[in-house]
């Protein structure tokens, strides 16, 4: 073999035999193998509960504008405008294109880096250095331009898994700006019932204290008359000061309330003062139902599950990650330009350099660090997982909490509608006898009190049916369903 061929096997032999050597050295590092002691639990193993596995299977899964089935136009306008206003949703997906712009900047550690820099400064050479003559004790330019490329081989992935990961937090941050549209949607709805509500009561509370001035002024005209005392005028009085006290306290919760929404709208407090009456009416037909499959198909609807479960593939990935700090890690870099001393030669062929720099790099010593990080990925991932397992667990609860409150709201129903008929029966007999001159009016007015006590009641029963769909709707997800890993 002559020598210029020898010459030229020399460093590819060396290269190769300090590759080997490092992997070798990896092979010997301390790295302790992952030992994750969590697992996802399946929706389907889990035991529903009775109020689910009792309640219908042919209801389709939510619409993505599940509210409009109130039929109230008023709140179709409210919840679009904060769906398009709402700072807090504007957060989200903020924190969206943080996490794409993330990932972008991850992914830019997997392609070849190119840069190019030129320079030129005028400089005064020492006339007892190294230069000479004539650039010795003189002035002289010294220019030069260059072109440098390097990549990161990669060779176990590390970059690759860092970049799953950071894609996985884009799909994190995407389920939970969803997320963050269910919840203000819900607030909304659930807040414009509670108003329709207090509107209702606040027409039984002023029947009501229509009807405690009537008893007051009976009981006035029978202590004038001898036939009552002073003690039963001042015991109406009482009472007619504490529903002027309930009427106020129900316009100052509406007052709240319209305020309320209005800032879940992205409003200001006077937005809240042009919130009319609600007109709320919700189509009967799949109270109580829930669609098929319900367990398995309820992980992508939850925009929650579906975030805990990136962050499982994103711990995942990270792990990859910590473990292929272990290896070696090896950089190629390429340089190509010219340089001269004065302009006059900076593109002459003879001012060409160009260089090649690989680089191979092997952590030896950490003192444990590196094992620390990777047990430190291990324990999040676990933690993502339990995290997960118990997103599931809490989604199934709420499911069926949402059904027990529905079917309970069927019979607190059907009792009101009693409770309110036997009043009414009372307040006509009531007002037979007092016609027919057998009881005082105070027995009749007390008898119509017991009427709107009792409607009262009903309108709350009434509201909590709407509240109650609210509930499942949200339970159920909202409407969109989401991809999972």
């Amino acid at each position: 073999m002559n020598r210029q061929r020898l010459s030229a096997l020399l460093p590819a032999t060396i290269s190769a035999s300090l590759l080997g050597l490092l992997v070798l050295l990896a092979g010997c590092a301390p790295m302790e193998a992952v030992r994750t002691q969590a697992q996802p639990v399946s929706a389907a193993a889990l035991d529903t509960g009775k109020a689910i596995r009792a309640a219908r299977a042919d209801a389709e899964w939510p619409t993505e504008h599940w509210w409009e089935a109130l039929h109230d136009s008023q709140l179709n306008r409210l919840v679009g405008n904060a769906l398009e206003q709402q700072p807090t949703l504007k957060i989200a997906q903020a924190r969206v294109r943080q996490a794409e712009a993330l990932a972008g900047i991850t992914r830019a550690a997997t392609l070849p880096r190119v840069d190019a820099s030129a320079s030129a400064d005028r400089e005064r050479y020492s006339a007892n250095s190294t230069v000479p003559p004539p650039l010795a004790g003189n002035y002289a330019w010294k220019a030069s331009a260059a072109v440098t490329a390097s990549y990161d081989l990669d060779l176990w992935g590390r970059n690759r898994l860092a970049l799953s990961a950071a894609l996985d937090e884009v799909q994190i941050a995407s389920a939970e700006a969803q997320l963050a549209r269910l919840t203000l949607a819900s607030s909304i709805v659930r807040n414009y019932v509670q108003l329709s509500l207090q509107y209702t009561l606040h027409d039984s509370a002023q029947q009501s204290l229509a009807q405690r001035q009537r008893l007051l002024d009976i009981s006035r005209q029978r202590h004038q008359a001898g036939l009552a005392s002073e003690l039963d005028v001042r015991s109406m009085e009482t009472t007619l000061a504490a529903g002027r006290r309930e009427l106020e306290q129900i316009e100052e919760s509406m007052a709240l309330l319209r305020n309320q929404l209005a800032a879940l709208s992205g409003k200001g407090p006077g937005d809240g003062d042009t919130i009319a009456r609600p007109v709320l009416a919700l189509a009967t037909g799949h109270e109580g139902a829930l669609p098929p499959q319900l367990p398995a198909e309820l992980l992508g609807h939850r925009p929650d599950i579906v975030a805990q479960r990136w962050r499982i593939e994103a711990a995942s990935a990270r792990i990859g990650v910590a473990q292929a700090a272990f290896y070696p890690n090896i950089n190629l870099s390429a340089y190509a330009g010219v340089q001269s001393l004065g302009f006059s030669h900076l593109l002459d062929g003879h001012s060409v350099m160009a260089g090649v720099t690989p680089a191979i790099s092997l952590p030896l010593f950490e003192a444990g660090r590196l094992r620390s990080q990777l047990q430190e990925q291990g324990a999040l991932y676990d933690g993502a997982v339990e995290q997960y397992n118990a997103s599931i667990v809490q989604a199934l609860t709420e499911v069926a909490n949402a059904l027990v409150r529905i079917n309970s709201v069927h019979e607190q129903q059907a009792l009101a509608s009693q409770a309110v008929n036997v009043a009414k029966r009372q307040q006509q007999l009531a007002e037979q006898a007092y016609r027919a001159g057998l009881s005082d009016a105070q027995t009749a007015i007390s008898a119509q009190l017991t009427v709107l006590n009792e409607q009262q009641q009903q309108a709350v029963v009434a509201s909590k049916q709407l509240e109650n769909y609210t509930l499942l709707m949200t339970a159920l997800g909202g409407g969109i369903k989401l991809e999972l890993p």
